[in-house]
């Protein structure tokens, strides 16, 4: 049967080989990543860094050697640790990027394949439709009403129509048609590579939590360099002593800065973007990582989402009967069905069902008279008239106009009577109560020169109806009552026949209860109505792609947090407006996958529960690991602070200050990256979106348990001064039992629900080996013990003093865990 011919040939898998060894990927520029310089440079710029340097160089000044050599050598390390961190985040956004990169439709030795977009090369023969990016410079050999968006080239907002001949740019949009096209730039070859354009495929822009959190620490550091100098001139002053009044203003600044907490940000975010990939869920702004936790609604698609998007024709029904035929009947009525049909669709096209047509129309060889027939024009489908027809010229000269789509589109270009609307809308329902997507066929015959300019202005006669069956995919029942148990309510959004969304809901284990809201209720609604019943509708069908904007809408005037799915131009408003925008890796447009925040690569809804499950747990972490930054600070700038304005000895200098903050901490913070979900973390509500880690309820809870930790260790402090103990020795007993508790308050919030899977984290294992390793060599070790102004003390009172620690943790973290539990609301049995 002649259907259109989308392309010839094409190159061979060893032509595309050969060419893309001559000529390099179809890439603009090179991966960007930070370069050591611009590492190096952002360091030294830290505040922390700076004062580090000035503790270093004034114990060179003063002649102490070892000291500073020994600061020097924490600062090498602080770049260390930078430059790896940065290095781990560079490769998990590298995955990210390549995950991220467009595929498109490419004719390789006469097959269509979809392949990357850096992997196109000149020659191709590139397939283009629309709400697809052009991947390379092409010049246009068919088209049907193509027309393209050149504004990122030119700066106009008018579309620019298409004929064949014409050349068409990389990175332009196509708004309207489809057409094929040989390339003949790729790279910077382009006219995109030539001015330096570039799209960019993975967002980096800060958070909302990221920008908050860094005016914060502006202003902490502030405050630090303020109160830092302060205190050293009010202890030159007070004694005499200026060097040990500098030393202890440094140490208090050094203690002051939460230093870690930027760049634990960044790396939470990078990491969790890479472990939602690993789960077919990309994430292009890290903003939704920080969202995916809070979501408490699931807007999905029926078709290819909750369904396998594997469209069978299972049925053929003709007017005036309520017999299902099959498709490989040999009744003359039901073969014109199929032939009409296949004419009515694209091969090689990527819609699910135009594929099922075709396939079934080669299986039962349908349309083998109208082989020479010629394609003559094509009236794509509309928003107001959603149909699809082709019109083919005979050899008699004759037009014949086939046209399929949905059953009440296809009554209006027959012009059915209202008796036969009825009827056929009996029919439609009796499919659709069977879970079948249902569309209509019908023909039409015009002179060659009285063929219609628009569908609408023939007259069409009706041929039958077509029952499409898209089997649910298998996880997903699991996974709705899954979604369920945490607390979220899941919605199917579907321009399928009401009746076939009941039915595929209530396989799925969506809520029925409440009927299905079609597009024509909705639009009867205004905003309050509609705001009202989403509350409990869960099913909605017939819906226009541009009213689920209208949807999310009317959910976030109720207070949700909305993950929305889409995959056409239309839906882009709606994938942005929405909290969570989760665009289709395969079957989606470039349109809406720039306009999501998610991709969901496989397109599979159980995927999407596993995103909410891993950004639950990735929330979890990054607020113990916030929580445990801001409660360390408190003892380790107290300690810095109280007891010199006691009067008593310094006790927190510049390299303990260092030996916590700048090895200690930021290796405690990023283990907790790596902790296993909590117990339970989908069996509770979600989170409500404006409880962000810094809120004061999880503040008060961090500054207590701090608080707890710096009582007990100047309680080990004062009590050995009292005791006789030298100020060394005093000092051996309170840094470690800082130690102590600084690792134990690790391991209460890493697991605050209990001791269960306490080894479940290797990176908790390591960091308290390696911190109980670095303190025990500062206290059994003669040269170490003399660089950190330690003293050999008993062991009974160095255990004592740790035991006092752990236990002041303990109590600090059994407040976190109580608080935790006020936030974390279960969901009812």
């Amino acid at each position: 049967m002649p259907l259109p011919d989308l392309a010839p040939r094409g190159l061979s898998a060893a032509q595309a080989g050969e060419r893309l060894a001559r000529d390099g990927p179809n890439d603009i520029e090179a991966t960007r990543r930070s370069g050591l310089a611009a590492v190096l440079a952002g360091v030294v710029r830290e505040p922390m860094f700076l004062l580090l340097l000035a503790a270093a160089g004034l114990y060179l000044v003063i002649g102490d050697l070892a000291e500073g050599l020994l600061l020097g050598g924490f600062a090498v390390v602080t770049v260390g640790l930078v430059i790896f961190q940065q290095r781990r985040g560079d490769r998990a956004l590298d995955a990210l990027r390549a995950m991220a990169a467009p595929h498109v439709r490419v004719v390789r030795e006469g097959d269509t394949v979809r392949v990357p977009a850096t992997e196109v090369v000149v020659g191709d023969w590139l397939l283009v439709g629309e709400g697809e990016r052009v991947a390379a410079d092409a010049v246009l050999r068919e088209s049907s009403a193509l027309e393209c968006d050149e504004s990122l080239l030119t700066g106009e907002s008018v579309s620019v129509a298409k004929h064949p001949g014409d050349p068409v740019f990389a990175g332009t949009l196509v708004v309207a048609g489809h057409g094929i096209a040989e390339v003949s730039a790729t790279g910077v070859r382009t006219r995109m590579g030539e001015i330096g354009a570039s799209l960019d495929r993975i967002d980096l822009a800060p958070t909302p939590l990221q920008q908050m959190l860094a005016r914060v620490t502006r202003r902490l550091a502030l405050a630090a360099f303020a109160l830092s100098g302060l205190l050293a001139l009010w202890l030159g002053l007070r004694g005499g002593d200026w060097l040990q009044g500098i030393l202890a203003g440094i140490a208090f600044g050094m203690a002051m800065l939460p230093e870690e907490i930027p760049m634990v940000l960044a790396v939470f975010f990078a990491l969790g973007a890479w472990r939602l990939a690993t789960a077919q869920v990309l994430a292009r702004r890290p903003a939704v990582v920080e969202a995916l936790g809070a979501a408490t609604v699931l807007c999905v698609d029926k078709t290819g989402t909750l369904t396998e998007n594997r469209m069978r024709l299972r049925a053929i029904v003709l007017p005036g009967s309520d017999a299902q035929r099959d498709p490989g009947d040999e009744d003359a009525g039901v073969r014109t069905v199929l032939e009409h049909a296949m004419l009515a669709s694209r091969r090689g096209a990527l819609d699910p069902m135009d594929r099922a047509v075709v396939a079934a129309g080669d299986g039962a060889q349908a349309g083998d008279g109208q082989q020479d027939w010629l394609l003559a024009r094509e009236y794509p489908v509309t928003p107001q008239l959603l149909a699809m027809a082709q019109a083919w010229t005979r050899p008699d000269g004759m037009v014949e106009i086939a046209a399929k789509g949905a059953p009440e589109a296809i009554a209006s270009l027959c012009h059915l009577p209202p008796q036969e609307r009825e009827a056929l809308h009996r029919q439609v329902a009796a499919l659709a109560v069977l879970g079948l997507r249902v569309l209509a066929v019908a023909r039409g015959t015009v002179a060659a020169e009285a063929a219609p300019v628009a569908a609408h202005d023939h007259r069409f006669s009706l041929l039958g109806l077509l029952g499409f069956e898209d089997p649910l995919r298998a996880g997903v029942p699991a996974a709705v009552a899954v979604a369920r148990e945490a607390g979220i309510a899941v919605m199917m959004i579907t321009g399928d026949h009401a009746a076939t969304a009941l039915e595929i809901a209530r396989q799925a284990g969506i809520d029925t209860s409440s009927g299905v809201l079609t597009g024509d209720g909705l639009a009867a609604l205004d905003d309050p109505a509609l705001a009202r019943a989403v509350r409990t509708v869960r099913v909605f069908a017939r819906i226009a792609p541009l009213q689920k904007l209208r949807l999310v809408q009317a959910l976030q005037a109720n207070g949700e947090t909305v993950a929305m799915t889409g995959d056409g131009v239309n839906d882009a408003p709606a994938l942005k407006a929405a909290h969570i925008g989760i665009a289709m890796g395969v079957r989606g447009t470039d349109v809406a996958r720039e306009a999501a925040g998610l991709v969901l690569l496989d397109e599979d809804f159980a995927r999407i529960v596993g995103g909410v499950r891993l950004g639950r747990r990735i929330d979890d972490n990054l607020r113990k690991a916030i929580f445990y930054i801001v409660a360390i600070h408190v003892p380790i700038a107290g300690l810095a602070f109280v007891p010199v304005m006691l009067g008593t000895p310094v006790l927190m200098l510049p390299v303990h200050v260092v030996l916590t903050e700048m090895v200690i901490d930021p290796l405690c913070s990023f283990a907790f990256e790596g902790v296993p979900e909590a117990a339970g973390v989908m069996q509770r509500h979600p989170r409500p979106r404006e409880a962000h880690a810094f809120r004061w309820a999880s503040m008060r809870g961090a500054l207590g348990a701090g608080l707890m930790l710096l009582g007990a260790v100047l309680c080990v402090w004062l009590t050995a001064l009292a005791a006789g103990s030298a100020t060394d020795q005093a000092r051996t007993f309170a840094v470690s039992a800082l130690t102590a508790g600084n690792l134990a308050l690790v391991w209460m919030l890493a697991r605050p629900d209990g001791a269960r899977g306490l080894l479940a984290s290797r990176a908790l294992v390591a960091v308290t080996a390696f911190s109980t390793l670095a303190v025990a060599s500062g206290v059994a070790w003669a040269p170490a013990r003399e660089l950190l102004r330690f003293a050999a003390v008993p062991m009974p009172a160095l255990l004592a003093a740790c035991a006092a620690g752990v236990a002041a943790a303990a109590a600090g973290g059994l407040v976190a865990a109580r608080a935790r539990r006020r936030e974390l609301v279960p969901v009812p049995a």
